[in-house]
């Protein structure tokens, strides 16, 4: 009877000098992968933050710009297309995230080639998505002027009413006419908003000055969408690298199915996944 004490107490110290000797893999997942999901968890939290503080801003301001209008313009001089570029721009992130996936799979069957094909057309895919982002930031600077500190996109709806006066002469439900409501001028080397005449209601008639919007919109999406591209430009150039070492065959020796592939996979959901909520608050709402 003591021998077999004896016996099951050696085969439980052994067992447990095998749990803690660091051979095993926690949850079934190696230690870079398990650190990638750390950083992902954290920077969710960033990103949630400013979400939030941009949600609190903009739903304790009595108005704000309509999305419909901000983000209107498209490629080749076209104006008045409400959404579609960003809606080009969220396709191709989205598409790119299906590339990745592919490149994860074919990392898990030894496909050399195949990995290094589709980390490329992800690789393009992020290229794409940072120009459209900088073509849809000049043309807000360039041509409509917005700044961090400057937002000329006016105090009222898609349908002309004035929403808010400025607590001179325009009072609430007066209308302006279309076409003059986002645009300004320089004046002595200061932009100032463009002067339009009330066609109906009480002040028909009179001319007035359009009132800029909250300054708070310009700073957050500057500052928001400028930390997600930022993403994507560190992702672009993690995933080159990455590509040039699959390409070296570097991966090939490991035998490990990719996973260094797989982790920027990761990495590169998640900034799609972000992009989501970002295109959700900012576009939709």
């Amino acid at each position: 009877m003591a021998t077999e004490v004896m016996s099951h107490e050696h085969q439980a110290e052994t067992q447990n000098q095998g749990a803690w000797k660091g051979g095993t893999e926690p949850f079934k997942a190696s230690y870079g992968k398990l650190m990638m999901w750390y950083f992902l968890l954290s920077d969710a939290f960033t990103f949630s933050g400013f979400l939030i503080a941009y949600g609190a801003l903009r739903f304790s301001m009595p108005t704000w710009p309509v999305p419909d209008f901000v983000f209107s313009a498209f490629p080749g001089g076209i104006h008045h297309k409400p959404l579609l570029f960003v809606t080009v721009m969220t396709f191709i992130l989205l598409a790119s995230s299906f590339t990745m996936v592919r490149a994860v799979q074919e990392g898990h069957r030894e496909n050399k080639n195949g990995v290094v094909f589709w980390m490329l057309m992800t690789i393009i895919g992020g290229l794409m998505f940072l120009g459209c982002q900088a073509w849809e930031w000049t043309t807000l600077i360039k041509e409509e002027h917005m700044t961090v500190s400057v937002n000329p996109f006016g105090t009222h709806t898609e349908a002309g009413v004035y929403l808010m006066g400025d607590g001179h002469d325009i009072k609430e439900g007066d209308t302006f006419k279309p076409g003059d409501s986002y645009l300004i001028h320089k004046h002595d080397g200061e932009w100032m908003p463009l002067k339009y005449r009330v066609t109906e209601g009480e002040h028909a008639g009179m001319e007035k000055q359009q009132a800029f919007g909250p300054k708070a919109f310009g700073a957050l999406f500057f500052f928001i969408t400028g930390f997600h591209g930022f993403h994507v430009f560190s992702g672009v150039l993690f995933l080159l690298i990455i590509c040039v070492n699959a390409a070296s065959g570097l991966y090939v020796r490991r035998k490990n199915g990719y996973e260094m592939v797989e982790k920027i996979g990761l990495y590169w959901h998640f900034v799609d996944l972000v992009w989501v909520f970002v295109f959700l608050v900012f576009y939709l709402l």
